[in-house]
């Protein structure tokens, strides 16, 4: 895989601000989950660190899913962001990238229905704002040790009087964050988990002030970039959404109207970056440049899509206004450097999806760079 040698990419090396953050370049990296955080705990690591640190000339990293609490977790092995220990290794992360000349978000994660009772405190039922299973997989450790990917357990809906703590669920981490040297936090409002599921028609059949009508499936999500926004700033806090999105049965018959109406209320609050994970990637409709353009009309910060792209359509949408940055995934993955690699309009390494989740160094730390 190789760049159109003949077109500059004046636009992605231009600096920027996101939010009270300077930033070098228009080449985020995306949050990507790798399992690979230390046990007992769900503690990052050294490893961690020295992958986030080899990514360090991304404009911002966003760090992989980091759950809020036990309640919260998905997938086995992910990092948390809810104990000292956990503050501890994010802190080695944060300090390595940070020595290395980045910058990096956490992204925090409650994965909502998208869980099993083997995760959960006590062997708990997954929560949802309604109890509706979903057609997805969760990935656990069985009792006899072996990792397995199995079908989501059923949710039980939350009692409206249990959502204020949930709320607080994302707003201790924020702090917790804080304390562990994260320049930002990006919420996890996409991709089905907990954030998205009260948004979306398929996931919400509440009656209560959190269900039915369009402001009232956004409450929750607002709320949450409240308390964020109340530890961190709002200058300090992003959301990353994804309309139309159908990872993790996903199904909402307003995906555009909700779009639209977060990001005005979102414009409002004065937050620092909306980040728009594009639904194609998953089997989900290709978004249009007026669906786009919509979204830059009414969100006045830092406006940021993911999704499959390369240097040049990234080049392109900022060129044209629409977006501010683009964040990459897995191709930045596999290129450490990606930046140099887009500077350079060199080669760049082919992802290895066998080595995507769990594992120890391969797949994750030993991809080459330019240099070696």
């Amino acid at each position: 895989m190789t760049l159109e040698s003949g077109m500059t990419l004046e636009k992605l090396f231009t600096p920027m601000k996101a939010g009270s953050l300077d930033l070098p370049n228009r080449i985020w990296m995306a949050p990507m989950t790798r399992s690979r955080a230390g046990q007992p705990g769900d503690v990052p690591t050294e490893l961690n660190a020295r992958y986030y640190a080899q990514h360090a000339s991304a404009g911002l990293i966003i760090s992989e899913g980091s759950q809020v609490s036990k309640q919260g977790q998905g997938y086995a092995w992910t990092p948390g962001i809810y104990t000292d220990a956990q503050v501890a290794g994010w802190r080695k992360v944060t300090e390595t990238v940070h020595a290395a000349g980045g910058r990096i978000a956490i992204q925090l994660w409650h994965v909502g229905r998208i869980s099993h009772h083997l995760l959960q405190e006590n062997g708990a039922a997954p929560v949802a704002p309604s109890a509706i299973q979903a057609k997805s997989q969760s990935f656990v450790v069985l009792p006899d040790g072996t990792p397995s990917n199995v079908s989501c357990d059923p949710p039980r809906a939350l009692e409206t009087d249990e959502i204020p703590g949930m709320i607080a669920q994302f707003r201790n981490a924020a702090r917790r964050a804080r304390e562990a040297g994260f320049d930002m936090a990006e919420i996890h409002g996409a991709n089905g988990y907990l954030v998205n599921q009260f948004l979306a028609t398929g996931t919400n059949q509440r009656t209560d002030a959190y269900g039915g009508s369009l402001e009232n499936r956004a409450r929750f999500a607002l709320e949450v970039v409240d308390a964020v926004a109340a530890e961190l700033g709002a200058d300090r806090v992003g959301i990353r959404l994804s309309p139309f999105g159908v990872f993790n049965d996903m199904t909402d018959d307003e995906a555009e109207p909700m779009a639209y109406y977060l990001s005005e209320q979102l414009g409002k609050r004065g937050i620092a970056f909306l980040h728009i994970a594009e639904p194609d990637w998953a089997g989900g409709p290709p978004l249009t440049d007026a669906f786009r353009t919509g979204l830059r009309q009414r969100f006045g910060g830092t406006l940021v899509f993911a999704g499959g792209y390369t240097a040049e359509k990234a080049e392109n949408l900022i060129a044209r206004g629409i977006a501010d940055a683009v964040a990459f995934g897995r191709v930045f993955l596999a290129n450490p450097d990606l930046p140099e690699r887009f500077r350079c309009h060199a080669p760049l390494n082919e992802p290895d999806p066998a080595t995507f989740y769990g594992g120890g160094e391969k797949g994750y730390t030993d991809y080459s760079t330019l240099t070696g």
